[in-house]
């Protein structure tokens, strides 16, 4: 029986289209580790993420044919530069700790702008359980695996990059479609220096071509769009909530392609990261706060 938009079952598309973005962005980083690190090292790989991934959205998105006469493009370089910078320490930190940890810790940027752009006292208990988490993870003495602190700071360069993002994406939402597509090519344009830095001419040895579009895909095309799907169709806070799920699709993804493994002191940090972003997420979402936005966006990763 074919239900109605505002029936019970309508919310099943979009959730399922969010999941599937998120799924599909870890497992398009975990790919990139996988396929391009060996290569062209973390900077290469997001170089080619970027810029084949700005194609294909310029492609599908066209942003010149609903431009905004008169709107400054400030905010969206602001965006892209924000974007390239996060993408890059978060492959970065991919390649030096595991991705469920890495994108875990890149969750501190939007928790950050939630809880400090509120003044409510219980945000302190999302705080602490926050840190608590992280503490598990990296450092616990029983933690299992050593943890590389150099990797950690990229992954925390990597949320502060977030956090900005989220911060100069509220004033860049305002040009709807054509935000990711053009916030992906000045992204671009930040991060291919670096990795022709990096990696020279062997970005564009052919053999890497099929990896690479497969990782753009995966990584920048489809889960944009099916964002864009379903930020239409859910409300902010169902959004906001199911998406700080993320952290444990990363460390499944590393699981499966990746041959990582947490122990359970640091699964346990994860999950206490996870619990301090949904339910900062549901505080704020649920009174309509600014605070609350943050976890509104899909992660630059």
């Amino acid at each position: 029986m074919t239900q109605t938009r505002g029936g019970r079952f309508a919310p099943v598309l979009p959730l399922a289209a969010t999941l599937a973005a998120m799924a599909s962005f870890q497992f398009g980083a975990s790919l990139a580790a996988k396929g391009l690190f060996p290569a062209v090292g973390p900077q290469g790989a997001a170089a080619l993420r970027l810029s084949l991934g700005a194609l294909m959205l310029l492609a599908i998105f066209r942003p010149w044919r609903g431009w905004r006469k008169g709107a400054s493009p400030l905010p969206l370089v602001g965006l892209g530069v924000s974007m390239g910078a996060t993408i890059v320490l978060f492959y970065l930190a991919l390649s030096r700790v595991p991705q469920g940890i890495a994108i875990a810790l890149q969750f501190l940027g939007p928790l950050a702008v939630a809880i400090f752009g509120s003044r409510r006292p219980s945000d302190l208990v999302w705080a602490l359980l926050a840190a608590g988490g992280v503490w598990l993870m990296v450092g616990a003495p029983a933690a299992g695996h050593a943890i590389d602190p150099l990797g950690v700071a990229f992954a925390l360069g990597a949320a502060i990059g977030w956090g900005n993002y989220i911060v100069v994406g509220r004033k860049a939402a305002a040009f709807g479609p054509a935000t990711a597509s053009v916030a992906v090519s000045v992204a671009a344009i930040v991060a291919v220096p670096i990795g022709l830095w990096r990696a020279g001419w062997s970005l564009f040895t052919p053999s890497l071509l099929p990896v690479a579009l497969a990782v753009a895909l995966l990584a920048a095309a489809l889960p944009f769009s099916l964002e864009l799907y379903a930020l239409r169709r859910l409300p902010a806070r169902t959004f906001a909530i199911f998406t700080s799920l993320e952290p444990a699709l990363g460390v499944l993804a590393g699981f499966a392609m990746l041959g990582q493994r947490l122990s359970l002191f640091q699964l346990a940090g994860v999950a206490g990261v996870i619990a301090a972003a949904a339910g900062a997420a549901f505080a704020h979402a649920s009174e309509g706060s600014h605070a609350g936005a943050a976890f509104e966006e899909a992660p630059p990763t």
